[in-house]
């Protein structure tokens, strides 16, 4: 693990982001600040329009769509945020500075995403597509089902 690589949620991802745009000399605008706060204050992944709601409920005013989407674009690009293909949402990449190659683990119940590192899990995938003669550029495996605290509350 990096010096980089922090294991962060909530307010700790953010102030974790703001430090690697700080050591990256990556520009963090004021629309991406309030992106970022929005992610970091959700409970579980957020689609793209549930963020949008947010930041016009905390703004008291119209924002634009492609505010949030160059936003989004701009942590995925930089490895700070995943987006959960399966569903449309965008999850915190919970290990900032990562490779983002792992597993994301999606709870069908409360909605949560808690992600997993795992290098031989990453190195199969990469084995196996290279066997298939493909060249993978990008990796991240979604397993849903139920966590830990939802498979308790059941039992």
């Amino acid at each position: 693990m990096s010096a980089e690589t922090i294991l962060t949620r909530g307010a700790a991802w953010a102030e974790a982001v703001k430090a690697a745009c700080n050591r990256r000399g990556l520009h963090l605008t004021p629309s991406r600040e309030r992106v970022l706060a929005v992610l970091s204050d959700a409970a579980h992944p957020l689609g793209a329009y549930a963020i949008l709601e947010a930041l016009t409920k905390r703004e008291a005013r119209p924002v634009a769509p492609p505010t949030v989407y160059r936003a989004l674009e701009f942590f995925q690009e930089n490895g700070f945020l995943h987006k959960i293909e399966s569903k449309n949402l965008y999850a915190p990449c919970e290990h900032v500075g990562h490779a983002h190659e792992g597993v994301l683990l999606l709870c069908d119940s409360c909605g949560r995403s808690e992600e997993v590192e795992d290098e031989s899990v990453a190195n199969q995938v990469q084995a196996t597509a290279a066997r298939a003669g493909f060249l993978a550029r990008r990796q991240m495996i979604e397993v849903q089902g139920v966590c830990r605290d939802c498979a308790a509350k059941a039992a």
